[in-house]
């Protein structure tokens, strides 16, 4: 018994000591934490989603979730065999005044835009986990780094989950940043990580703030939740309305479908460019991460004119097979005609070439 308590004890000290390293980021408190107390959609010492959401369908718990993954056998086809397929593109050489978007894979793009340059959700490290060994991205498909990339004017960040805002790439891309836009609370962990106070700012539901030079930023809700450690939803997850001077893009973040999809369609006139949350999804959290036939859904709701799906492609955090989001999406398209885009990571998406066409390139690939 003895024996048992100290071993015990030794695995509880060590891993709270571990999760007072940096990369877990901050609790909101003082003046943060009393703009967040103020907020429509904070009550009960979190957030909430507009309507309610069980984190799961079935009545296991996340933990035991969290651990049937771990330790069974992983589904065939969860992690391809083959390399990825790629094109490393030189994003420092390309004029300002080209209006592209290049997807990293999963959630990471970036967007140049009427001379503006856009970074959203930036994860350029091997695992998307606060634990090294865990969900390691895919062969090939991290083949870009923070070097790669120009001076951004803009970082948006949809919330804090490990995926979307990983604290070594975010801490190394400090001194390219001018601003940083996140949800209510997530600017306590880049304050954490030397970012400075101007250069954050933080968003509720339902705001829009003027960027200057014709450029607006309006921040939505989605159907999610957040949270680093064991404390859930003490900062806010958020999608974006991005208004330049030529088009509006779409940012959806991670989240399930829900009426605020119809609700951004009506507010905003025209919606250029949607991206889209497609994989991670299961039966089981439904509610939390899209399933292809919402993200059909999405896009009329939203009256897109194109869309680029994310949230796959680099990571296995679900247990479908690992083209099975994209070969649904294609499949449940050909009754639909919206226009999805497929570039491979690192293609460049010229905004402004409307017969652009993509490859398959996930076909042959096992």
């Amino acid at each position: 018994m003895v024996t048992l308590l100290t071993i015990f004890g030794i695995v509880f000290v060590s891993v709270f000591l571990y999760m007072q390293l940096p990369l877990f980021g901050q609790e909101p408190d003082g003046e943060r934490l009393e703009r967040i107390k103020k907020s429509p959609n904070y009550r009960d010492e979190q957030f909430h989603n507009q309507n309610t959401t069980p984190m799961l369908v079935s009545k296991k718990s996340m933990f035991s979730v969290f651990l049937e993954k771990v330790f069974d056998e992983k589904p065939k086809g969860l992690i391809p065999k083959d390399k990825i397929p790629t094109i490393k593109t030189d994003l420092k050489s390309i004029p300002k005044d080209k209006d592209i978007v290049v997807w990293f894979g999963h959630s990471s793009y970036y967007i140049q835009i009427d001379g503006k340059r856009f970074l959203i959700d930036p994860m350029f490290s091997k695992h998307a986990s606060p634990v090294p060994i865990l969900i390691s991205c895919f062969e090939g498909t991290n083949i870009y780094s923070v070097e790669d990339i120009p001076p951004i004017d803009y970082l948006l960040i949809t919330h804090d989950h490990y995926d979307h805002l990983d604290y070594e790439t975010i801490k190394q891309l400090n001194p390219k940043v001018k601003q940083v836009f996140c949800g209510l609370g997530v600017g306590a962990h880049l304050e954490r990580w030397n970012y400075s106070k101007a250069k954050i700012m933080e968003m509720d539901w339902n705001e829009s703030i003027e960027l200057g030079d014709g450029f607006n930023l309006n921040s939505n809700p989605t159907r999610h939740f957040s949270g680093r450690s064991i404390k859930r939803n003490n900062t806010l997850w958020l999608s974006y309305v991005l208004q330049t001077p030529s088009k509006t893009f779409f940012i959806s973040g991670d989240g399930g479908y829900d009426s605020h999809f119809a609700e951004i369609g009506k507010k905003f006139e025209k919606i250029d460019f949607a991206f889209l949350e497609l994989g991670q999804y299961n039966e089981k959290w439904k509610y939390i991460h899209s399933m292809p036939e919402q993200v059909i859904q999405e896009a009329k709701d939203l009256n897109a004119e194109k869309v680029l799906p994310i949230h796959w492609g680099k990571f296995a955090l679900a247990e479908h097979n690992w083209k099975e989001p994209i070969e649904r999406l294609i499949s449940l398209n050909k009754n639909e005609n919206i226009n999805i885009l497929t570039p491979m990571i690192g293609e460049i998406i010229d905004l402004n070439n409307d017969g652009q066409v993509f490859s398959s390139w996930w076909e042959n690939i096992e």
